[in-house]
């Protein structure tokens, strides 16, 4: 039987993470970056999120009308965010939209803020309408694994205000269930911990999901048949997903 050894420091890893200002990035080593548009070779995230936003953009937007606007950052690039909002904008605006540096998705690699092409593009309030092929993106954004991470009435459990242009890769098939039940990240960890196992069907295959809380000393973990991923959740354990084929 396959073993995995779960360690401690290992619960910062994976596209389930959950930062923000509660739950500091822990590791902020910079992840394997690609660019999801060959178009803007500077603008990158983590290699899987890279490669499932292509395939999202090439389904609903052949002809190139939506745009990356910023990607992965640093922290120096973090902190410059931060510091030249609150000089512009000062700090209640700031506040508002910018995540505080070691605290921002963007950080990950997981995140991206997308606009409508347009001559001019507010860095920080990308214009990202509700209607159109930005209105299609929504539409099919859970299906590659990607939801609009900050949303109005979740304002109060993000300290975010509503971000119609920035979408967090959390992958398949937890995007769907957080749009399903209406839930924010800072909601899912507790969803999984509380109906753990979850068994559902995507694709035409049976997933089961199941929180994994963190031990204090690295753990083995026996693996079950199928493709497996074991993301951390930056707070207090993992969540094991596990693939098999439908008989």
């Amino acid at each position: 039987m396959r073993t995995v050894t779960l360690c401690p420091d290992r619960i910062s890893a994976g596209p389930l993470i959950l930062v923000n200002a509660r739950h500091p990035l822990r590791d902020p080593a910079q992840p394997y970056l690609v660019p999801p548009d060959s178009r803007y070779p500077q603008i990158t995230m983590e290699r899987q999120a890279a490669r499932l936003l292509s395939a999202l953009l090439q389904e609903v937007d052949p002809a190139g009308a939506i745009v990356p606007v910023s990607g992965w950052r640093s922290q120096d690039q973090q902190q410059a965010i931060w510091d030249d909002t609150i000089k512009t904008e000062g700090e209640s605006f700031t506040r508002q939209y910018v995540a505080l540096p070691g605290c921002s998705e963007h950080q990950t690699g997981l995140a991206m803020d997308l606009a409508l092409a347009a001559p001019e593009i507010d860095f920080i309030r990308p214009h990202f309408p509700e209607d159109g092929v930005c209105g299609r993106f929504r539409r099919q954004a859970a299906r590659y694994g990607f939801v609009q991470r900050y949303k109005r009435h979740k304002e109060a459990l993000t300290g975010i205000a509503e971000e119609p242009w920035h979408f967090r890769y959390v992958g398949v098939p937890h995007a769907r269930l957080m749009e399903e039940n209406d839930l924010c990240l800072e909601e899912y960890r507790a969803f999984v911990q509380r109906n753990t196992p979850i068994n559902l069907e995507e694709h035409g295959r049976k997933v089961r999901i199941t929180y994994l809380p963190c031990l204090q000393e690295a753990m083995d973990l026996p693996l079950p048949d199928g493709r497996c991923q074991i993301s951390g959740d930056n707070v207090g354990g993992f969540i094991l997903t596990v693939w098999r084929d439908t008989p």
